[in-house]
């Protein structure tokens, strides 16, 4: 699957971030790529002049399905007085298209990447270091999203917008047969199984899996597990805690109340706003049609806690601004990130507020985020900063393997869950000690 804002952050199983669909509408936008991507000048300037002191920059954008996008980041690097940026746009492959342009001289000076560069990449060298870059600036943004681009306490990108998922519910539903909105697991199957019952409307809906793509590295946070020990040496989920959490879910999962046929899969809120499910998880996108749809009959919630470890949570994930170690001009590339992605906020709320729903990476700035200051939106970006979770760094496509296999035997099949997640753990511990070495 291509890497676009839709495939944006790890989910489902914990598969790696270009395995689970994640944000910004139904429609990637995408069309087939040539084999290198052209780069488009950002001004009419032409060749830099190496006399004027604007040094040339190459910037890559995977390509967005908002109309918008391309036109705006266009302007501001053409905008940039310190460089001569031009702004290369990969309509196809960007990740593939990436990894070997970084392993070459051709590999541009400023590119963006989910969540920020890969383990591999800066263990390899291929990026650099923006500790110096973000400065003071680091206590301006969110702390779990800047966590998950920090590396031996070194930050090595910085945030350009966030995407996030969250739990849509129809409050004139739930007022009707007296329900009040779930925070546990236990209410959301008790909610959408009462629901369910009249037979008129589905009660969950999690897509046409029954959620267990979607909602696996949820399950296993709101259960109060992790993915591995703080020294990121072993494996840390197969607890009791997540055994019982699992069962949890699979007592929802095999209920009336967990809608498995629906118009379409969860990243699209159709569903919902067809009147198919009474609760969908869904994304922070189609906030807009929920709106239009519904009006102020419906609300917003994280995921359930599930159990006394528990606690709510909530995925999201963030394109983000890397330097490449290979750039010519790595001083000039960092300071055109500093402007762009750290001081100029005006085109950080825009960039979050003009080209779909998004929530800006700085705090601060939701309230000046018309989609995100008041409603369901401001909602949503509290949701962020108080129960934000994102893949870990170390977590691989290995691990996340490993673990849905794990969760789609337990849930589907009834096998046992400490066998199943012990195998599991079992393999992300030697995936530890491989990317280690």
């Amino acid at each position: 699957m291509a890497l676009t804002r839709r495939t944006l952050f790890a989910l489902g199983g914990g598969l790696a971030a270009t395995t689970a669909l994640a944000a910004c509408g139904s429609n990637t936008g995408r069309s087939a790529a040539p084999s290198a991507p052209a780069a488009t000048p950002a001004s009419p300037a032409g060749t830099p002049d190496p006399q004027a002191g604007r040094p040339p920059l190459a910037q890559w954008y995977h390509k967005y399905g908002e109309d918008g996008v391309e036109q705006a980041v266009k302007k501001w690097a053409g905008e940039y007085p310190g460089a001569e940026v031009s702004v290369n746009w990969v309509l196809a492959d960007y990740e593939k298209t990436l990894s070997a342009a970084l392993l070459t001289a051709s590999a541009p000076d400023v590119f963006e990447y989910a969540n920020g560069p890969t383990l591999d990449m800066i263990k390899a060298g291929q990026v650099t270091d923006l500790t110096d870059t973000i400065g003071a600036a680091r206590g301006d943004f969110t702390p779990s999203v800047l966590e998950r681009l920090t590396y031996q306490d070194k930050v090595w990108a910085i945030p350009q917008t966030v995407d996030m998922q969250l739990l849509y519910y129809r409050k004139d539903l739930l007022a009707a047969q007296n329900l009040t909105p779930p925070d546990t697991l236990e209410e959301l199957t008790h909610v959408a199984t009462t629901l369910a019952e009249g037979g008129d409307i589905g009660g969950f809906y999690a897509g046409l899996d029954g959620g267990i793509g979607v909602l696996g590295l949820l399950l296993m946070w709101a259960s109060g597990a992790n993915e591995m020990n703080e020294a990121r040496t072993e494996a840390a989920f197969n607890t009791g805690d997540l055994h019982a959490g699992i069962a949890q879910f699979k007592t929802l999962f095999d209920s009336p109340g967990m809608l498995k046929s629906a118009s379409a899969d969860w990243f699209d809120a159709s569903p919902f706003i067809n009147g198919e499910a009474a609760l969908q998880w869904g994304g922070l996108w189609d906030l807009p049609k929920v709106i239009e749809a519904h009006g102020e009959d419906f609300g917003v919630l994280p995921f359930p806690a599930i159990g006394g470890a528990g606690k709510q949570v909530v995925p999201f994930g963030a394109f983000s601004a890397c330097v490449s170690a290979k750039s010519a001009n790595v001083t000039a590339a960092k300071n055109f990130v500093k402007w762009l992605w750290i001081d100029s906020e005006d085109k950080q709320v825009e960039f979050s507020d003009a080209f779909g729903t998004h929530i800006p990476a700085k705090p601060k700035l939701f309230a000046r985020a018309t989609q995100v200051s008041e409603g369901a939106g401001a909602s949503a970006a509290t949701f962020v900063t108080d129960h934000g979770r994102s893949n870990a760094l170390h977590w691989t496509p290995a691990s996340g393997e490993a673990y849905s296999t794990a969760l789609s035997n337990v849930v589907k099949n009834g096998a046992d869950a400490a066998t199943e997640f012990g195998a599991a753990a079992d393999k992300v511990t030697a995936e530890l000690k491989r990317v280690a070495g």
